[in-house]
């Protein structure tokens, strides 16, 4: 079964057909080039057995690429009058025998692709004409991939700067004193993730990132794995921070499970929307059977609620400007 097409796949789809229909070739297709490998991403095509959304082969010996290079003209009505055309695969299968080509560019200069239409046969009606059309299809194509590619850009940049702080075992965890102010007495601790500086980004901004890349819930275990080694190092409880979608996963149990919850402090932060709190109450009983504290972080802020703190009767609540994700 073919894969639906993204909202934006069909409307390329379509500037597609409006290239295939007026140049009247057999295939008009989107190409994305990522340096060493051409990828069809959209095609619309009277001989689909021939040409296959998805297909991939070699930049270096494509037409498109030969074009790029002005090896060959953007307008072909015959390859078999280029001897460097006819040296590349495409005029041996699927047996091109006509071709245009013009480049997808966005909107910092950078090349993203081509926008392409193809024929089986000569065709000697194709002209300086038709490249206008397809460079007005291919500048109205750019303005729909941009913000795809842009959204791609961000989640790896965050993908590549968070994997190797998780592949180290996630952010540092460093301890801010929590005071008994009537005693004065160190009676606990509160677990603070850290990045690095050079990010400049507070902790938050960081988790949410994560999330929005689906890394968020490793990215807090192991916050909650490197606060939990303060334990042993530490009197009375540390304060640990977790959203409740975390909270919900299997590992966030597991990881709870083995810890002396009488010494915790969990701190369900309240920026994400809670959308079963029977689902949430379930999972924190046993916890909080085993002597587990619970306390809202950040109230007042996000989703906070009267609602929040009590349907999850939490055993205290905070309210800071400071960042406490751990």
């Amino acid at each position: 079964m073919a894969r639906k097409r993204t909202d934006a796949e069909q409307q390329i789809a379509e500037l597609l057909q409006t290239a295939r229909s007026s140049l009247r070739l057999s295939v008009a297709f989107l190409s994305r080039l990522d340096g060493t490998t051409q990828h069809l991403e959209v095609v619309e095509s009277s001989v689909p057995f021939l040409f296959r959304e998805g297909y991939q082969q070699k930049q270096e010996v494509t037409l498109c690429q030969a074009i790029l290079d002005k090896k060959i003209p953007q307008v072909i009505p015959d390859l078999t009058v280029f001897p460097e055309a006819m040296k590349l695969p495409a005029a041996r299968m699927p047996r091109l025998r006509s071709y245009v080509s013009v480049p997808v560019t966005l909107s910092d200069g950078s090349l993203y692709g081509t926008f392409c239409a193809a024929g089986l046969t000569t065709d000697r009606d194709l002209t300086k004409r038709d490249k206008a059309l397809m460079d007005v299809l291919a500048s109205a194509a750019a303005v729909i991939i941009e913000p795809e590619v842009r959204s791609q850009e961000r989640r790896t940049e965050i993908e590549d700067r968070l994997r190797p702080v998780m592949d180290d075992g996630g952010p540092v965890v460093v301890l801010q004193p929590i005071v008994d102010l009537a005693t004065g007495n160190r009676v606990g601790a509160e677990a603070l993730s850290r990045f690095p500086a050079e990010w400049g980004m507070a902790p938050d901004v960081v988790f949410e990132q994560a999330h929005g890349v689906g890394l968020g819930d490793r990215l807090e275990l192991l916050a909650l794995e490197r606060a939990a080694e303060h334990l042993a190092r530490v009197d009375g409880y540390v304060a640990m921070n977790v959203s409740p979608a975390t909270l919900l996963t299997p590992g966030c149990g597991e990881l709870l499970g083995r810890l002396p919850l009488s010494r915790v402090l969990l701190e369900l932060s309240e920026h994400d929307q809670v959308e079963d709190y029977a689902a949430l109450n379930a999972a924190l009983e046993p916890f909080r059977a085993r002597g587990m504290r619970l306390a809202i972080d950040d109230v007042g802020a996000g989703f906070s609620s009267l609602r929040h703190i009590v349907v999850t009767a939490p055993t205290s609540s905070r309210s800071t400007g400071a960042s406490s994700r751990a």
